[in-house]
């Protein structure tokens, strides 16, 4: 199932290119906001998914074009790994780390991502599978790991380099510097989250082409890691790192597509700068290249 929020964050499924209207089902959750609709939707799930699919199957619904989709996690609490991938900055696994982004970045599809006017070394996209946690969740142990993942979603991790010597929060947490959507797809609809391609377009060329079986510490470890440190609830995000090779600039008037595998396509972010600033556009790895060409 493809969970979506839509215009004034009505809950809906998306289906075949359209979006059936579920909010009536679940109008007897007591919410005090859409992010606590779809965690607590989340946490009591099993109540629901027969009603749920029932009315998808019984429903033509609205076409996509006819609504405005918002994050499916309008407001989630935020942790991601940190060099989480074997790529050009690791051949091999870099002990397990990671970082709380804020859930003031999140943004949906079609909006913008706004590009701060403080001098960072350049701005940069990572793609990266979302882990949508399905209830309250503390040790949990890697074995089990998957029983606790409700869902699945695409992510973006905007990141602003050199800021604040390169920390974090300086670097990860602007506002919309957190595209999330277009669905969370459960859990039952994906075989196998360890083998995935991801696949980000900027102004339709493709720059990230990788696959999350290139992981340096697997999904039940990256999961194992987290709650072993933090208590996790349902409708919390963990996204799981990227591959840095496919790394290149965000620029004024750029346009953004990201697709994992089996999750739809998240479209229509645009990036706005004020400052209209530019860098060469290059991935990491081309940058690399031609460094090492120049001799540098």
């Amino acid at each position: 199932m493809k969970l979506v929020f839509f215009n004034d964050y009505k809950l809906g499924v998306l289906r075949d290119g359209n979006v059936i209207d579920c909010s009536a089902l679940v109008s007897d959750i007591n919410s005090d906001s859409p992010q606590d609709l779809i965690s607590k939707l989340i946490e009591s799930f099993g109540d629901y998914k027969g009603l749920l699919e029932k009315l998808a199957d019984s429903s033509d619904g609205a076409p996509l074009s006819s609504v405005k989709l918002r994050s499916p996690l309008p407001k989630p609490r935020i942790v991601c790994m940190a060099v989480n991938y074997i790529d050009i900055l690791a051949s091999e696994p870099k002990p397990i780390n990671g970082f709380n982004k804020s859930p003031n970045a999140v943004i949906g599809p079609n909006e913008t991502i706004e590009l701060p006017p403080y001098e960072a070394s350049i701005f940069e996209h990572e793609a990266e599978l979302g882990l949508v946690i399905g209830k309250a969740t503390k040790n949990v142990r890697a074995e089990n790991a998957l029983q606790h993942i409700f869902g699945y979603v695409n992510f973006i991790d905007v990141s602003a380099r050199d800021l604040g010597g390169n920390s974090f929060f300086w670097g990860k947490s602007w506002d919309t510097f957190a595209p999330i959507g277009p669905a969370i797809v459960t859990a039952d609809e994906i075989d196998d989250p360890q083998n995935l391609q991801v696949k980000l377009w900027v102004n339709g060329k493709l720059r990230q082409d990788f696959t999350t079986s290139d992981m340096a510490h697997k999904i039940p470890r990256s999961l194992e890691w987290v709650s072993s440190i933090a208590a996790l609830r349902a409708g919390d995000l963990i996204a799981t790192g990227t591959n840095h090779a496919g790394l290149g600039p965000l620029q004024d008037g750029d346009e953004i597509e990201m697709e994992i595998e089996g999750l739809e396509r998240l479209s229509g972010l645009k990036v706005k700068d004020q400052k209209h600033r530019s860098w060469p556009i290059e991935t990491r790895l081309e940058r690399m290249e031609r460094e090492k060409a120049n001799g540098k």
